[in-house]
């Protein structure tokens, strides 16, 4: 695996772990944590997708870390 696939991993790995993390109700949608793993998740996977240009994925991600940034914002408000 080579440096984009580990940004991609990373982020896709931060996701689901918020996911799980949610479904297992061990955090909710309104922890920090959930938030910021997200955040940060999405960032990493959508950096990934634009360094191989796969454009879709650019759009899902950087929708998915503009909404976590609003969450962070909301939670902070």
């Amino acid at each position: 695996m080579n440096y984009i696939d580990w940004f991609g991993f990373v982020g896709v790995v931060q996701i689901l772990l918020a996911y799980f993390l949610n479904v297992t109700k061990k955090v909710s949608t309104n922890n920090l944590v959930f938030i910021l793993l997200n955040l940060v998740g999405a960032s990493f996977a959508c950096l990934a997708s634009i360094l191989l240009n796969y454009v879709p994925f650019v759009v899902l991600e950087g929708i998915w870390a503009v909404v976590s940034f609003y969450s962070l914002i909301k939670y902070y408000k």
